[in-house]
Order: structure tokens, then C-alpha cells, then sequence
């Protein structure tokens, strides 16, 4: 049985490549390391067509991914001059990626070339920045990053930055409010719209999600991200703003991390895939079956044993079959409703 093809909201595997400081962290993935959740031969063997690979510029205090606190603490704010060079330096690895994989791997900067990628077997990447800091104030750098391929970012990882409040990982919490987007915050919404950058609200706080929704004329788009209602995390979603991703035509990636997952807030693997798919089902109850989708946080977080790494997707989409999903229902979490929004924020 062939594989279902898979597009992915989010992985941090260029953090992870990037933390081992090797001499060609390309050839690394490429090759495979075996090592975290994901790499070039294990996407083969899951399906893993495309998606999100993200850029995060840690500060010193940063640990490695995966860890095993239930309420992990936030990094320092950042300065621009900390986050520059991290930024660019993870930014090589993707390209590097690309360069080295003699036409087996692409960064798209379109719909199309997704399509193309999904198509031909070729891997899909799409280059992503998660947290703004390298960006300045004045939005400096921001069109020399979309020059160079940029096509989304979040412009807040961190607990604050220039331009805005990110959401504190906690449980149980309400979920966070504090201040919205700042005047730089707003003008870098603006500027994405105007670039077609797709705008990711996965960390930001109520109040910048509920600007975002005011000045975008883009859909709104979690890339990775849970039902606050079954899981009280802070970084989970209230169905008030699943419903206004609805509205949008946007999308919300379904987050793995355990801890965003499991009622009680464990971070653990023993995580069944019915927690899962409970949120799969709420999610698409009130968002809708074309604005939901998958943005597993590879490499970025604990997620269930069941799938283990990338190589086990196949597992996650027989829960889904075993759960009652049609085939077409499947396709459009997989990879088409992905498909969708990115072609209505990019354009074809």
C-alpha cells in the first residue's frame, strides 16, 4: 500500500542540526543521523512530503529540544544582534540542504513547486523563522530574508520581544492575554501581507492573535498548535479562535508534543492515539474539515511512542482510518488543506 503523503506544519530539525556544531550538518540529514525525529531517509519511509522547517534562534540559556519539564521556562528576550547570526547560520543549513541533495530536496517559494515536490517524490521546504528577533524594529532585514526565500514567520517565540507578548507555557492555565502587538509588531503585519509571508500565530499571546485577526488580510494560520478545551495548556487555542480561523479560511497544524495533547499536561510518551485524534475531531467541529491539518513540532518537543519519529506518520494516519476518516477527509488533513491555504496566502 503506498504511502499517504504528508505536508507538516512544523519541525525544528535545523535547531537540532545546528546545535551539533558537525562540519556538514546537510550531508548529516541527507544521509541520515538517526538522531532526534527527523531526517532525510526516515521522511522517505513516512511519507513526509513537505513542510515547515523552522529557524529559532535560541539564546545561551537554551537546552536541547525534548525536554522533560511540564512547564518548561521561556528564554531571555533577544537582541537582534544575538538572533542575526543564528538566524542566517540555520538559514545555510536549509539551503546547504538543498544545494547537496542532487535534486532531492527543494525550497519552495510557491504553491506550485509544493505541488511539484508532492508529485515528484522530492522533499518540500519551506523556509520559516519562528520568533522575529532577527528582524529589527524598523523591519530591517525583513525583505533581504523574504529575498533569500522566506515565505512565514511568527513574530514572537519568546515571552516578549519588539514586537509583541508571546504565550508562557503553562498548566492548567487559562489561556494567556498580557499586551497585544506593538507599533512594530503591527507594521511587520503589514509588511508580511505586502511580501505574501504567511503570518504564524502559533505563540502569540490572546491579545496579538486578536490583532493579527483585526489588521491581516491573509488567513490565519497556527501552524502548530491544540484545542485549549481538552488540554488547558496556554499555548493551545480557545474555540473562539478556532472559529475565527474558520471564518479566515486559514489553518491550525496539529500539535504532537504530549503535553499539549493529554488532559493532564504530561509530557510523555505513553500517549494514546485517541488523545490525538479527540483533537483532531473538536478542532475540525469548529474550525472545519478544510482548516485543519498537521504540524507535528518534530524535533522541537516529546510526542507520542506510537509514531516515535517521522517514520511512524503511517501509524498516526491508520488511527485516523481506524477512527472513521473517509479518504478524502484524510487527504485534506494530510496535505491538502496545507495546500489550500498556502496557495490563497502566496498566491499559485
Amino acid at each position: 500500500m503506498s504511502l499517504t503523503p504528508i505536508f507538516d506544519g512544523h519541525n525544528d530539525v535545523l535547531l537540532r542540526l545546528w546545535m551539533k556544531k558537525s562540519a556538514n550538518p546537510a550531508k548529516e540529514f541527507l544521509d541520515g543521523d538517526g538522531e532526534g525525529h527527523i531526517d532525510f531517509p526516515r521522511t522517505r519511509q513516512g511519507g513526509f512530503a513537505a513542510g515547515f522547517f523552522a529557524i529559532f534562534a535560541p539564546s545561551i540559556a537554551t537546552k536541547t529540544p525534548d525536554d522533560e519539564d511540564l512547564n518548561p521556562p521561556y528564554d531571555p528576550e533577544l537582541s537582534r544582534k544575538s538572533a542575526l547570526q543564528p538566524t542566517l547560520e540555520m538559514a545555510a543549513i536549509l539551503k546547504a540542504i538543498e544545494a547537496q541533495s542532487a535534486g532531492r530536496a527543494r525550497i519552495c517559494l510557491s504553491a506550485a513547486e509544493l505541488r511539484d515536490c508532492i508529485a515528484t517524490g522530492r522533499l518540500g521546504m519551506i523556509f520559516h523563522i519562528e520568533g522575529a528577533e532577527a528582524i529589527g524594529e524598523d523591519l530591517q532585514g525583513l525583505e533581504e530574508l523574504h529575498a533569500d526565500g522566506l515565505r512565514s514567520l511568527g513574530p514572537v517565540w519568546s515571552r516578549k520581544n519588539i514586537f509583541g507578548e508571546g504565550v508562557p507555557f503553562r498548566f492548567p492555565s487559562t489561556p494567556d492575554t498580557g499586551n497585544g502587538l506593538t507599533d512594530a509588531g503591527k507594521n511587520l503585519v503589514a509588511a508580511c501581507n505586502r511580501l505574501r509571508i504567511l503570518i504564524d500565530l502559533s505563540h502569540l499571546n490572546q491579545k496579538g492573535f486578536w490583532d493579527v485577526a483585526k489588521l491581516s488580510n491573509a488567513p490565519l494560520v497556527a501552524t502548530h498548535s491544540n484545542a485549549h478545551s481538552l488540554c488547558t495548556s496556554s499555548r493551545n487555542l480557545t474555540d473562539v479562535q478556532l472559529q475565527a480561523i474558520g471564518r479566515s479560511g486559514g489553518m491550525v497544524g496539529l500539535n504532537f508534543a504530549s503535553g499539549f495533547l493529554r488532559d493532564d499536561g504530561q509530557w510523555t510518551s505513553a500517549t494514546e492515539p485517541e488523545v490525538m485524534i479527540r483533537h483532531l475531531d473538536h478542532m475540525i467541529s469548529i474550525a472545519g474539515e478544510d482548516c485543519v491539518g498537521l504540524g507535528s513540532d518534530y524535533d522541537g518537543a516529546r510526542i507520542p511512542g506510537f509514531i516515535k519519529d517521522v517514520a511512524g506518520l503511517p501509524n498516526l494516519v491508520e488511527a485516523m482510518r481506524k477512527a472513521g476518516y473517509g479518504e478524502t477527509l484524510i487527504e485534506k488533513l494530510c496535505s491538502k488543506n496545507w495546500l489550500r491555504v498556502l496557495e490563497k496566502t502566496w498566491g499559485a
